[in-house]
């Protein structure tokens, strides 16, 4: 089934400029539909198959864009915020078009994977708790993670609120008075990771997400770089 839109919320999703914008350059006969002047800015014009042109140059559509972002300390995985930094300011501004939002949220002081689309389907499913799209991080903890932790985590662990979790897998890395684990958890409770540990007795100094899905962090990029994922990793992100 064709999908159509109106010209000027094509144009200025893709970043040509406001649709009051697209609006002068139609009257200026700078937009074509299929090599015929388009001066109605509200012409619907099928995404899939008609031929878009803006001043001579070809234009390709896309509904959806999936960014995956190595998130920095310091940031809020927001979309907006009076005081604080957001995951936004760090994405070049011809992807806020698109109007994108993180998918999940990493706190303020985690680091690690981050995606952020327009896709709210995609979102809605990954974020279902019926889903248990399983997530994976990387953290230093004050104090000496054991086989009991372990096994403890693996029942599932009573917050500070009275909620249990569901088995979550814990592999220690290194154990100390700073130690070093990796954990997979199937759901996403507001600072869930640290409370677990909170739970065992023991404090969550740094954290960073590994994975989500069978989607796993570029480990080339940088803290604060970001790039598109691929067709294939969008498919990774719903992988248990």
């Amino acid at each position: 089934m064709a999908k159509k839109l109106r010209i000027d919320k094509i144009l200025s999703n893709l970043g040509y400029g406001s649709r009051a914008e697209i609006k002068i350059y139609c009257k200026k006969g700078i937009v074509k539909v299929n090599d015929k002047v388009i001066s109605n800015p509200g012409t619907q014009v099928d995404i899939d198959d008609d031929k878009i042109e803006f001043n001579n140059e070809v234009v390709r559509y896309r509904e959806f864009v999936y960014i995956m972002m190595n998130k920095p300390d310091g940031y809020l995985s927001a979309t907006f915020d009076k005081r604080d930094p957001i995951v936004l300011d760090l994405i070049d501004a011809s992807y806020l078009t698109f109007e994108p939002f993180p998918v999940g949220r990493l706190d303020k002081d985690t680091e690690g994977l981050l995606v952020l689309t327009n896709d709210g389907q995609l979102a809605h499913r990954v974020l279902s708790p019926k889903k248990h799209v399983p997530k994976t991080y990387y953290a230093k903890i004050d104090g000496i993670v054991t086989v009991e932790d372990v096994k403890a985590f693996e029942k599932g662990v009573t917050l500070d609120d009275g909620y249990e979790t569901m088995p979550s897998q814990l592999k220690i890395l290194e154990s100390g008075e700073i130690s070093e684990i990796e954990l997979t958890i199937h759901e996403g409770k507001f600072h869930q990771v640290k409370r677990m540990f909170e739970s065992v007795g023991k404090k969550v100094v740094y954290l960073k997400r590994l994975s989500m899905g069978k989607l796993k962090l570029d480990e080339t990029l940088d803290i604060g770089e970001y790039r598109e994922l691929t067709d294939e990793e969008v498919k990774l992100i719903e992988e248990r």
